[in-house]
């Protein structure tokens, strides 16, 4: 005789009243249970999300730039070295292994919303002991119990804290998206600036070079001057002083694109072969268009934003979670299969077995756990608030900042064009009196000079431009769109 079979005898045997007794005594208290149960209060976080006409922010059309921007400026070699970036980058890769386990735990949440199944099948082989639970003549006997069993269960969420819990998954998982894309920006963004960096290096290397032939034959032509009797050994030791004074530049130069050289490499994911070499050159391209106003829409294009605001309504969502676990949790369970003594008879119809029920699960006294949880997630949402407001905050400075320095430097340009343009000319004025007879070499050295410092600070500012277009490209989101589907 099966002893599970046994023990539902006897208690079949006990008396309908008892059984009344039973049902009446578990009513009584689930009555009681509901009545004195915790209760969470009407407490909600106190923090605020700043909304866009607060920073002056206008509800008006925008241009903001596609998300390949670097092809903008039509240099193959960044082109190759971003496509590089984004395939071999570690930064990247580490983000977007976190985007994939923010999705993984959206499926986890969601899966709280469905039934759950399993199948078990086991075969026990036992022996009962003479003297224990069980009289003879179970005691002493030894059997096989076969079972083969498939179990479910389902959570009715009556009160939304599994629903909560997937809406914070989800929130977690769209921010995830959005710092992985924030991610990118950053790598494509210093790749461009790191790239532009080393081609006005480069462009300066080569202006002091040129400063450095000229300086020479300066203070060779002040050397011949000086054993003629036309100038004195201080002209000529102040002269040959400059050499110096400009391989001390230079090599500093040197050291400054090697460095440019080796930060590039590491951007791009690669070792220092990768950029060994590499000299780019400095091209302008037109200026993108600067913005009167920012427009309000651009919160829906910075990454950074949108993933703060995301993190902000998983927050929420966990707030309402953790009051959901102040209510009644109801579930329901059963079973259905076979259970039977040997295997002879283990697929019968008589050794099926099913069982099917609800459970309540209710906190009445937690000790203050569930208050505590309640209030740590208000503040974890005050929190996430303050720091959506923080980074709208420091996104629009960084517009502002990037509009205001390509408006300075577009402005210094024009300057320094115009500069160079009158001291071309005297250089020019200069030289066709040395051509006439009417000047010395010397002299026309001396009007080059200023004509160089012209244009390494035009290679300087050329250069600057560049990055600060880069960094107007990234403050404006890069060419991000906030998707509107959640993620799955």
């Amino acid at each position: 005789m099966n002893p599970t079979n046994w023990i539902a005898s006897r208690a079949g045997a006990a008396p309908a009243r008892a059984r009344r007794a039973w049902r009446s005594a578990v009513l009584a208290a689930a009555v009681a249970a509901l009545a004195g149960c915790a209760w969470p209060g009407a407490s909600a976080p106190t923090a605020r999300m700043m909304q866009p006409a607060q920073l002056g922010l206008a509800a008006q059309p925008a241009v903001f730039p596609r998300q390949d921007w670097w092809k903008s400026f039509g240099d193959a070699r960044l082109d190759a070295l971003e496509q590089r970036a984004l395939r071999d980058s570690p930064d990247l890769a580490q983000a977007l292994a976190r985007q994939r386990q923010a999705l993984a735990a959206t499926g986890l949440a969601r899966s709280g919303l469905l039934p759950h199944v399993n199948g078990a099948l086991s075969s026990t082989r036992q022996h009962l002991s003479y003297n224990g639970l069980y009289p003879p003549p179970l005691g002493g006997m030894t059997y096989t119990e076969d079972q083969l069993m498939l179990q479910g269960s389902y959570d009715f969420d009556f009160f939304g804290r599994n629903r909560a819990r997937l809406r914070a998954a989800i929130g977690q998982a769209r921010a995830a998206q959005a710092q992985a894309q924030a991610a990118r920006l950053l790598i494509t963004s210093g790749v461009a600036q790191e790239y532009f960096h080393l081609a006005g290096l480069a462009a300066d290397g080569r202006v002091l070079q040129r400063m450095l032939r000229q300086r020479r034959d300066i203070a060779r032509l002040i050397g011949q001057r000086a054993r003629a009797g036309l100038d004195n050994t201080l002209q000529q030791r102040q002269a040959q002083a400059q050499i110096p004074a400009l391989r001390v530049q230079i090599e500093a130069n040197r050291q400054a694109q090697q460095q440019a050289r080796d930060a590039l490499a590491a951007l791009v994911g690669a070792g220092p072969q990768a950029t060994a070499g590499l000299a780019p050159r400095l091209r302008l391209v037109p200026l993108p268009p600067l913005p009167q106003r920012l427009p309000a829409s651009l919160l829906g294009h910075r990454p950074d934003v949108v993933a703060a605001r995301w993190q902000v309504q998983s927050a929420l969502a966990s707030v309402q979670q953790a009051r959901a676990s102040f209510y009644p949790d109801i579930n329901l369970s059963a079973f259905a299969g076979f259970d039977s003594l040997g295997f002879g008879q283990f697929l019968t119809a008589g050794s099926h077995a099913w069982g099917v029920g609800p459970a309540l699960d209710l906190p009445i006294f937690e000790g203050g756990a569930l208050r505590a949880q309640l209030r740590a997630s208000h503040a974890a949402a005050d929190a996430a608030i303050d720091a959506y407001n923080g980074t709208l905050v420091a996104a629009v400075r960084e517009v502002a900042d990037a509009v205001a320095q390509r408006r300075s430097l577009q402005q210094q340009m024009q300057s320094q064009q115009r500069a160079l343009h009158l001291a071309a000319q005297a250089h020019r004025l200069t030289y066709r009196r040395y051509a006439a007879g009417l000047g010395n070499r010397l002299m026309v050295l001396q009007a080059q000079q200023p004509v160089l410092q012209l244009e390494q600070l035009g290679a300087r500012l050329k250069a600057q431009a560049l990055v600060a277009d880069v960094a107007l490209l990234r403050a404006l989101g890069g060419g991000y769109q906030a998707p509107a589907s959640a993620p799955h």
